[in-house]
């Protein structure tokens, strides 16, 4: 065969190329045929709708769009828009188009590593279809993946037309590029293929991956739902690249194993955003001001993570400063859609051939009612995409002249796809339900008795103004909603009410209505649904702090703002949704706390507490002690350390955690983002499994220098997970506390091994309340562990027991403070109240009217004890100052600020201090008591014994304790107590 070598390009002989040859030939003429025309699709973006002014050439306009891998913390259910305003922007290093299929250079990801399948998420008009058209474009002009022959896009909504049809996937593809019709349908094996699947959500085609017909040749015929299901699965073509892209709600449509790569699109940043506005206005000093404005709007800020929406912005605001330099602009969505909707109809009525104001006022309003209509049935529905069915139905004449002029061309996109038919969609999702606001707004001004949302459960309110009646509606419907898909709608529709969005839309409503009265009332009434105790989700009391702001009442605004700043706790009690309220301007804010973020500030319900955890990210120091947090809290902390944040300091002490809890939040203290260097988990009913993910934390990169495991039962087992930990080059501790955590000898053997290999960082090593055993505690002293800090006190064989009773500690009655019908026995063990008076002198500590006794020893640091009794009686922790020469509610213990009680009486328990008294109800109330005391930390516990010595949580007060406290006992009848000593608490070995 004779080749000629011509400008690069081989060149074969035609009269001796063989059939392969020819093969080859052909092959390379429908590539780079194929290539022309994907270039010649991509190569433009309409901004808006596909009419030649809207045309500009991608390249010149596009603006790098971030992509992450994975996804970004969130709820999929919630509406787009909300899940945008709640999510923190991640850190992540963006993935760019071109390099969507290839590995991330991490040292996880292995040069072997395919990625077959992509799922690409990204909210309504965040840029999906254009990093498509991008990743095709780059291609197609030889910049970027060179190594693939072909790509197809296969976009929903055009399949959607066909899903009924018979194909082979040659046949179809042939349908989609008619270019491929000289391809030998054997060449799909030996090509580097991609498919991309645009639109996911648009699919009105059901996807099967179990028990479907198997397909795995490119010429077998079958529906095009199981052809794509096949593709996916690997069945068909399984050398072929999938790319599919879909809004959040719809991604979970394909299982996790399918998906090689999860990516999420989340538009402009900060930085692109400017970017963007910089390439679309040339005027530099106009583009300053509108971004300058943009920074000063939250919403408008926020909605500009959307492509398609800065272009709204940047159309909206030249027109109004090229008209009037000092014109007022838009402050709300509301006021910016509006401008909007007024300039497109503006700019279509000055190309419009009719000159006669009054017809082209009457055709723009006729044709934006009959919108309307289209927009809220198609949302009730939940469709975004619709067909020309849809338009009939809405009254739009799709076979004459009004869908091809005028303004539905500005706001409804027409695009003819497969086979000629058309499919029609909004600009943007946020327009369909701005529309739809106007549609139910308008019909119910010109229809008052037709309300969208009245249910027989507000007949309670049909007597209230019209518009009242609907907007409050509207407002309890939407807190129905468990995944927030009136949301938006809402905001638009309170917006609207307003007199000043009225006035700029008097031209197309049909009548207006003053409304100042009407938003006064329901202001209050979202202000009244935000403060009060009804179980409202986050999401919807985020949306309707959001509506108020919409309506430019800031007063809530400004109120939780002064709370935030100052200094003092709550003196009301705050509701979840109040909660959910302040945790939402906390993560919007641009202002740190002060320095730290003290939960026991909030007075509020556990749900309240669990909704205020992710304002953590903007302090130093989360201080979350005492706070009745449960392991499952742990995740929303885990998410918070994995984003950017601020903690250095994070306090958990005394929280029900778990080591489920410790497990999820080590995924957080693994995080890049993650600089704590303090973490404190004493009393939170951890065990040694918790150590196996500590550890695992240790050994990774980290800057934790102070860990507390205090008051925890490891065991010696823990310490020995733990100490691989402390072993690892990474570990940079310096602080370690164990106490009171079951270990013994052996456990510290492992510390001392820990010791040897990292010496270099550990200066403090808390063991108290453990039973090391003499000869480590003299090793662990030894100079060459440099630690300058070891505290081994109160060890001992009883400091091995789980939970509280390692804290035992011996008591005796002071007989100076016994009234005078108590008498002492057994060691001053045991008091019993008699008839007789004792024969005690008079003294200053003794209780001359109140049959009670203290101990004779101070209760310090933790301590355990237990007391058995008969008759009603009172055990009680109390302040030497209280009171003791008089009959009255200052002596009696547990009904004054200054003793604490577990008072039996009749059968039952209650506890008691100062005005309160709650009764505890137990299957069966024990003749015997645990009392645990931890003077430090605050906490005071009260247990029933059992006769197997099971403990069961009765009460816990948590006090920050001001003065010395002793044992007290108390009698309202006959009867004994006795305290129960060391010796009678018997030793459990490991």
């Amino acid at each position: 065969m004779n080749r000629v070598k011509r400008d690069d390009v081989l060149v074969t002989h035609p009269l001796t190329c063989t059939d392969s040859d020819r093969q080859t030939l052909i092959s390379q003429r429908v590539k780079d045929k194929h290539k022309t025309s994907m270039k010649k699709k991509c190569e433009n973006l309409f901004e808006g709708n596909k009419l030649e002014e809207n045309q500009t050439l991608l390249n010149s306009i596009y603006t790098q769009l971030y992509i992450i891998e994975g996804e970004s913390e969130g709820v999929n259910e919630e509406h787009e828009v909300l899940q945008m305003e709640r999510t923190a922007r991640t850190q992540d290093t963006p993935i760019y188009c071109s390099d969507i299929f290839k590995p991330l250079q991490e040292p996880e990801h292995e040069e072997k590593d395919q990625i077959k399948t992509v799922l690409t998420k990204g909210i309504a008009g965040i840029g999906k279809t254009v990093s498509v058209q991008k990743f095709i474009l780059d291609w197609s002009e030889g910049k970027a993946s060179q190594d693939v022959d072909f790509m197809f896009v296969l976009p929903f909504r055009e399949l959607n037309l066909i899903k009924d049809h018979q194909y082979s996937l040659h046949t179809l593809l042939l349908d989609f590029h008619p270019e491929l019709q000289d391809l030998d349908s054997e060449m799909y094996e030996e090509c580097k293929v991609v498919f991309i699947f645009d639109g996911l959500d648009e699919s009105r085609i059901t996807l099967k991956f179990s028990d479907i017909e198997r397909v795995s040749d490119v010429n077998e015929s079958s529906s095009v739902a199981v052809l794509m299901s096949n593709l996916i699965r690997g069945d068909l073509l399984p050398s072929a690249h999938i790319w599919i892209t879909s809004r959040p709600a719809a991604a979970n449509q394909i299982p996790s194993i399918y998906i090689s790569r999860l990516t999420e699109i989340q538009g402009f940043n900060d930085s692109q955003k400017e970017e963007y506005f910089r390439k679309r206005i040339s005027d530099v000093g106009q583009a300053r001001r509108i971004i300058s404005h943009i920074r000063r709007s939250r919403s408008l800020h926020i909605m500009c993570h959307i492509p398609v929406f800065c272009w709204i912005s940047a159309t909206v605001l030249q027109k109004l400063l090229n008209e009037d330099d000092r014109a007022e602009i838009p402050q709300t969505l509301t006021e910016m859609y509006i401008h909007f909707l007024l300039t497109q109809i503006n700019m279509r009525n000055q190309k419009y051939e009719e000159r006669d104001p009054e017809r082209l006022l009457k055709s723009s309003r006729d044709m934006i009612v009959k919108l309307a209509e289209l927009a809220f049935n198609q949302l009730m529905k939940g469709n975004v995409m619709f067909y020309e069915e849809d338009l009939i139905e809405s009254g739009i004449d799709v076979t004459g002249a009004s869908v091809y002029s005028g303004i539905c061309t500005e706001i409804l996109k027409e695009e003819s796809v497969i086979h000629q038919r058309k499919v029609y969609s909004f600009l943007l999702l946020s327009f369909q339900e701005f529309l739809s606001a106007f549609c139910v707004f308008n019909s119910q001004l010109v229809e008052n008795e037709k309300n969208f949302f009245l249910h027989s459960r507000h007949q309670l309110y049909s007597h209230c103004n019209p518009l009242y009646k609907l907007v409050k509606s509207a407002v309890d419907e939407s807190l129905q909603s468990g995944n927030g898909h009136l949301d938006l709608f809402l905001r638009f529709l309170l917006g609207i009410s307003l007199n000043s969005n009225q006035r700029l839309l008097q031209d197309l409503l049909t009548c207006t209505e003053k409304s100042l009265e009407t938003i006064k009332r329901i202001t209050g009434y979202i202000k009244n649904k935000i403060k009060g105790d009804e179980q409202i989700s986050a999401g919807r009391c985020i949306n309707l702090f959001l509506c108020l702001l919409e309506m430019k009442d800031q007063t809530l605004y400004r109120e939780i703002q002064k709370f935030v700043k100052s200094q003092t706790p709550s003196v009301k009690n705050l509701s979840p949704p109040h909660c959910s309220t302040i945790i939402y301007m906390l993560q919007i804010s641009e202002e740190a706390l002060n320095d730290e973020f003290d939960l026991k500030k909030y007075k509020t319900s556990d749900e309240g507490r669990r909704r205020l955890i992710p304002a953590v990210v903007n302090c130093r120091k989360a201080l979350l002690a005492d706070c009745s947090l449960t392991g499952q809290c742990c995740e929303s902390l885990s998410s918070s350390l994995q984003s950017p944040n601020s903690i250095r300091e994070l306090d958990l002490i005394n929280n029900d955690l778990q080591d489920t809890g410790v497990k999820l939040l080590s995924d957080g203290l693994k995080s890049s983002h993650c600089q704590l260097e303090i973490l404190r988990l004493a009393s939170c009913q951890l065990s040694g499994q918790c150590c196996e993910s500590l550890s695992s934390f240790l050994q990774s990169s980290n800057s934790l220098r102070e860990l507390d495991l205090s008051n925890n039962d490891l065991q010696d087992s823990g310490v020995k997970l733990l100490s691989d930990g402390l072993k690892s080059s990474h570990c940079q501790l310096e602080i370690l506390r164990l106490s009171g955590c079951m270990v013994t000898e052996e456990g510290c053997c492992f510390l001392t091994s820990a010791l040897r290999l990292n010496p270099s960082h550990l200066r403090e090593l808390y063991l108290s309340y453990n039973n090391p055993g003499q000869s480590l505690v003299e090793l662990l002293s030894d100079s060459n562990y440099r630690l300058d800090t070891l505290n081994v006190d109160h060890g001992g064989d009883i400091r091995i027991k789980t939970g509280p009773q390692k804290y035992i500690c011996d008591l005796t009655l002071d007989v100076n403070t016994a009234h005078n019908k108590l008498a002492l026995s057994e060691g001053n063990r045991t008091v019993t109240c008699v008839k007789k008076k004792q024969p005690y002198p008079v003294h200053p500590k003794r209780f001359d009217e109140c049959l009670q006794v203290l101990s004779r020893e101070s209760l310090t640091g933790r301590c355990y004890w237990e007391a058995e009794w008969s008759g009603n009686i009172s055990i009680s922790v109390v302040y030497n100052g209280i009171s003791r020469k008089e009959w009255s509610d200052d002596s009696l213990f547990g009904f004054n600020e200054k003793s604490w009680s577990l008072i039996y009486c009749n059968g039952s328990f209650t506890v008691g201090h100062g005005d309160i008294s709650i009764e505890i109800h137990v299957p069966h109330c024990s003749n015997r008591a645990g009392v645990y005391l931890d003077h430090s930390a605050g906490t005071l516990s009260f247990y029933s014994v059992s006769d197997t010595r099971r403990l069961t949580h009765l009460h816990t007060f948590k006090i920050k304790f001001t003065e010395t406290l002793y044992a007290g006992i108390g009698f309202f009848s006959v009867g004994s107590v006795s305290l129960c000593g060391i010796k009678q608490l018997p030793v459990r070995k490991n």
